[in-house]
């Protein structure tokens, strides 16, 4: 038993049953059968997650801004993450008590590809998810013969049917270069957006390397067996098929035989088998191009994404069950394929579901789980294939949907006549920009667009020697700084040009939507880089291009005013910037040296001051780009009134001598004590243009905002908490006698009842971050001040039950499941047998106390603390000594635990809900 629970942790499938060290299956009478890794016998399955999601950071910022439409979380990328990326790295598997017997990394078990663009969110937000999901692909490479998990994705999701040549290879080559440098290896096989594909697109996979494809069943016409000297492959008419001659079908040009084709347009494809589909034109014989493709199977993937499939792992494989074959036929692959935000996010706790059937339910029933680069190694395709002219996969229309009015997508009584003429703008913008970019770009690029496809080498890495190693190698001549600045701003005016093709900006039923906008946002920052270089004003005619695509919203009523609204508000200059740390920083105490966003602010000079009410702070300021390396240098001068009034003023630096005098006379006249008079000296200095509060970045502004109505909060907290306290008795005289109890009341009651539990907890968060030192050589708990925290938590959790209170405290739940694991952890691997029981005890009381306050405590990362632990080497050295009467010197842990001791770390155990069974029978 102790073996399958690590094997569910560790994801080693030789400990699956059934199977031996070398991937052997054996019969139930222990006859030994040939390897499946190696063969291809019997059922195999594959279910494949296309993970995506949009690029959505803000293009002059390089970052996502909050999405109020994603709460609890910051945004979109975020709440997905904790509903299905972060889930199915650890996937539960439960017992029929709901205790947790093991921790599964589906991705170990999935297909699975990752938009390049998430993949970035990702490392940048979580790297132990990361890692997961590149350890899963390593361990399923070394489980399947070199062939892991992971497939590329054309880089940022455009639909390569409606691309350009140029745009085509550049996604693909990106897409390439990006799995690459992940994973460490070539992709076999990729993800096309939306599985759109046309001749153009396959022509374009087969030049850059890509062996396979995943499509849906109805992007297929016909099929028929690939002869060998006039027969099939394989033996393919042993199951009884192509039978009354249908194999003549007249003479090919060299006059060899050919299969009769077989029509299957409408969705009939034997999904259970690799195809082939040879390029017309592209040679004969062996010299043939071609690209296999699996279809993957549609009624069962619909059925994933929109019925209950997914409710159990035993009705999952029941449906599975459903394609297999009785023909007796050596092996074939149930493929099922749908979005992998389905697993947790659509779907909620799905990934449960997968993670035990991945490791028992398919075992149970004899089936192998696989993915298609190992399939197609050990069972090449005898049959082939050739597809309708352009499908995608959730379009009936070919890819009409990203570009007319064709109704998919649509609802209610809304159209979506606005997409074709956002694509043929879109279209246009993308041809004058390459206009510029070749005009521009030959002075300073040996190969402008060999340089715009290696720029990916760029985005990934934005590091100063990278960043100058990449413009040696494709730089004219030496370029100065300026040029360089320029020859950066072009690459990135077509990585801007790239993202405002994003499949998303269509997909959906009005442009004004957050998709349609964010496309447009891409084209803003295209069009101006495009003027930084070249002085071309685009934006106008743009513009003007877009109010032919009409919105759904009356209020915005074309694509132009769209723009006007929600594209044009969010555009951001540097003077935007240098005000946003101008206005920040008489909140923040800023390094000499500060990222940014994007960019580096170099502290040149800074003084603050105040004088009553107001506050002034004048500073220089130098500003750098991360992205294209402009810099400039700025003066500021900002006044606080008080309150929400701010006065900041900006421009370009001028020279040390007028700095210094402009300095001295705006800090003379603040000592007069006037506003009005500060105000009219920075006017005079500065150009008359000024930026208030609303000027900066949303986050920021919010903060600010914050911070500004803390006194006010603080005070009527005090207010709330006295009108509390005056009438306690009152409030307990209702609720005794089951009485309506005054609003007025009840409010005071939960606002100053969330006031005390929110600094209880910040308390005890300051204790615990200070405490794991101190508790060295603690012999008693009395000694832990984080009790009496604590206590205080626990004595209002009794109020809040006895005055029915509902409180709204979600960052006392965050601060509390974070303590949580801060002290299980100090308790694992720093505890020693003097501080261990008081560990013990703290963590048991915070968890006690989160339940009583009714926080609902996610305990996900305690847990999987714990059972790491607990199944890792450590606990095994742990109960090994404590169940020993002499342990011997190397097998003991650094601190032996009594057995009593133990007993109480069993029970943390069982309190996160975690199964123990198996080790409650070590005689401790």
């Amino acid at each position: 038993m102790k073996d399958l629970l690590k094997m569910t942790t560790i994801q080693d499938t030789a400990s699956l049953p059934g199977l031996t060290p070398e991937g052997e299956r054996f019969s139930g009478s222990g006859e030994r059968n040939v390897n499946r890794v190696q063969t291809a016998r019997g059922v195999y399955v594959t279910v494949h997650g296309h993970f995506y999601q949009p690029p959505r950071e803000n293009p002059y910022l390089d970052a996502i801004e909050r999405q109020p439409s994603a709460a609890p979380h910051h945004d979109w990328n975020e709440r997905i993450y904790y509903e299905c990326y972060r889930p199915n790295a650890f996937a539960r598997v439960l017992n029929d008590r709901g205790e947790l017997v093991g921790i599964v990394n589906n991705y170990e078990y999935f297909s699975f590809n990752i938009g390049p663009t998430l993949m970035a969110w990702l490392e940048r937000y979580d790297m132990e998810v990361y890692k997961r999901i590149l350890e899963a692909d390593r361990k399923s490479a070394a489980r399947l013969n070199g062939h892991g998990n992971a497939i590329a994705q054309a880089y940022n999701h455009i639909i390569l049917p409606l691309a350009n040549e140029r745009d085509k290879y550049t996604q693909i080559r990106w897409g390439k270069s990006d799995f690459r440098a992940r994973f460490g290896r070539d992709p076999e096989g990729m993800w096309l957006p939306e599985t759109a594909v046309d001749l153009a697109t396959l022509e374009a996979l087969v030049a850059e390397g890509i062996k396979f494809i995943i499509l849906a069943p109805s992007q297929v016409e016909r099929c028929r067996p690939i002869l060998e000297g006039g027969e099939p492959q394989n033996g393919e008419l042993q199951n009884g098929e192509l039978q009354n001659g249908e194999l003549q079908n007249g003479e090919s040009q060299n006059g060899k035989p050919e299969a009769k084709w077989h029509e299957v347009g409408g969705g009939q494809i034997d999904p259970t088998r690799p195809y082939r589909c040879f390029l017309p034109g592209s040679g004969e014989g062996s010299d043939r191009k071609y690209i296999d493709i699996f279809f993957y199977d549609g009624p069962i993937s619909r059925d994933m994404g929109f019925n209950d499939v997914l409710g159990n792992s035993q009705h999952f494989a029941g449906r599975l069950g459903l394609a297999i074959h009785g023909d007796n036929r050596p092996s074939q692959l149930i493929s099922v394929a749908t979005d992998g935000e389905t697993f947790g996010h659509h779907k909620g706790g799905t990934e449960k579901c997968l993670a035990y059937a991945f490791t028992q339910e398919f075992p149970r029933r004899g089936w192998t789980t696989t993915n298609y680069a190992h399939y197609l190694s050990i069972n090449p395709p005898t049959w082939e294939v050739e597809l309708k002219p352009v499908t995608a996969w959730s379009c009936s229309h070919g890819v009409d949907r990203w570009q007319d009015d064709c109704g998919c997508g649509g609802g209610g009584t809304w159209h979506q006549k606005w997409r074709r003429p956002l694509r043929d703008t879109l279209n246009w913008l993308r041809d004058r920009l390459i206009e510029v970019y070749e005009e521009e770009g030959s002075r300073l690029l040996r190969d402008p667009w060999q340089a715009r496809d290696e720029y990916i080498q760029v985005i990934r890495d934005r590091s100063t020697a990278n960043v100058e190693g990449f413009l040696a190698r494709h730089q004219t001549h030496v370029l100065s700084p300026a040029e360089q600045v320029d020859a950066l701003r072009l690459l990135e005016m077509q990585r801007n040009a790239l993202l405002m093709f994003t499949s998303c900006g269509w997909f959906f039923e009005e442009i004004s939507r957050p998709e349609g906008t964010q496309v447009l946002r891409y084209a803003s920052r295209a069009i101006e880089l495009a003027g930084d270089v070249a002085g071309v004003q685009l934006e106008a005619e743009f513009v003007s291009r877009l109010a032919q695509a009409p919105s759904n919203v009356d209020f915005f009523k074309d694509g132009a005013n769209v723009y006007r609204q929600l594209v044009e508000t969010a555009q951001i200059s540097l003077e935007q910037v240098a005000a946003h740390y101008a206005m920040s920083g008489l909140f923040a105490n800023y390094a000499t040296q500060q990222r940014l966003y994007c960019y580096e602010a170099h502290q040149r000079d800074y003084q603050l001051q105040r004088m009553g009410p107001l506050t002034l702070a004048v500073g220089q300021l130098q500003l750098v780009s991360e992205i294209t390396l402009e810099n400039i240098e700025f003066v500021f001068g900002v006044l606080h009134l008080g309150g929400w009034d701010f006065h900041c003023c900006i421009q370009p630096f001028n020279g040390r001598r007028a700095y210094t005098k402009m300095k001295e006379e705006l800090f003379s006249v603040l000592e007069e004590g006037s506003a009005a008079h500060a105000i009219l000296a920075m006017s005079e200095y500065f150009d008359g243009k000024s930026f208030s509060l609303k000027d900066l970045f949303a986050e920021e502004r919010h903060r600010i905002m914050r911070l500004l109505s803390r006194e006010t909060l603080t005070r009527l907290d005090r207010l709330y908490g006295q009108v509390y306290r005056d009438n306690y008795g009152v409030l307990m005289g209702f609720h005794r006698d089951e009485l309506p109890v005054p609003k007025e009341l009840q409010v005071a009651a939960e606002i100053s009842l969330s006031s005390r539990c929110r600094s209880a907890a910040e308390s005890l968060e300051r204790e615990i971050s200070d405490s794991p030192a101190e508790m060295k050589g603690v012999s008693s708990a009395s000694r832990d001040m984080s009790l009496i925290y604590l206590q205080e938590l626990e004595a209002i959790a009794t109020e809040v039950d006895r005055l029915h209170c509902q409180l709204d405290v979600p960052d006392v739940k965050k601060i509390m499941e974070q303590s949580i694991e801060r002290s299980l952890w100090h308790f694992l691997h720093e505890a020693d047998p003097d501080t261990v029981e008081a560990y013990l005890q703290r963590v048991e009381r915070i968890i006690d106390a989160g339940n009583q306050l009714h926080l609902g405590l996610a305990l996900d990362r305690a847990q999987e603390l714990y059972f790491s632990w607990l199944h890792g080497e450590a606990g095994d050295q742990c109960f090994r000594a404590g169940s020993a009467e002499s342990p011997s010197e190397s097998s003991a842990p650094k601190a032996c635990w009594s057995s009593a001791q133990l007993k109480k770390i069993l029970a943390m155990g069982q309190k996160l809900n975690i199964n123990t069974s198996n080790w409650e029978s070590f005689e401790v």
